[in-house]
């Protein structure tokens, strides 16, 4: 967490966290994901193993997330599908063992949000994509 003496403040009519590095307190923080299958059902899923290094800007625009994540660590909870998604068919953990996230802008939107925009790495795969996020709120 910051080692600021309030964990939020105001800028330009927006609570947003205190400037300064942050740590992700993985017991009350998950990264899932839902997959469509078959255009039919929702395939939901979580990794468990992954870091972030969280560093929020004294302009908030100038907000970084750098995320990755252990590709192995997938679960769905089917461990048939969980076999056949860490297999060469899609995240091939062999060649491929982390996904990440490196955040290239961040700008502000409507109602709290802000959009948090990114290069996804994928089984050496890099797309831009751009996330919707929402400031929850901090406490010490």
């Amino acid at each position: 967490m910051s080692t600021a003496t309030s964990p939020t403040r105001e800028v330009e009519g927006r609570t947003v966290p205190a400037a300064g590095r942050w740590a992700v307190d993985h017991a009350h923080s998950s990264l899932e994901f839902v997959a469509r299958h078959l255009v039919v059902t929702k395939v939901r899923g979580r990794f468990t193993g992954w870091d972030a290094d969280l560093v929020i800007g004294d302009r908030p625009e100038d907000s970084r997330v750098d995320v990755t994540i252990d590709a192995a660590s997938i679960t769905t909870g089917d461990a048939g599908r969980d076999g056949h998604l860490t297999s060469p068919d899609f995240l091939d953990v062999e060649r491929y063992p982390s996904l990440t996230f490196r955040t290239t802008t961040v700008a502000p939107g409507a109602d709290g949000h802000w959009a948090v925009t990114g290069d996804l790495t994928i089984a050496g795969t890099t797309r831009p994509v751009v996330l919707d996020v929402v400031f929850g709120g901090a406490a010490t």
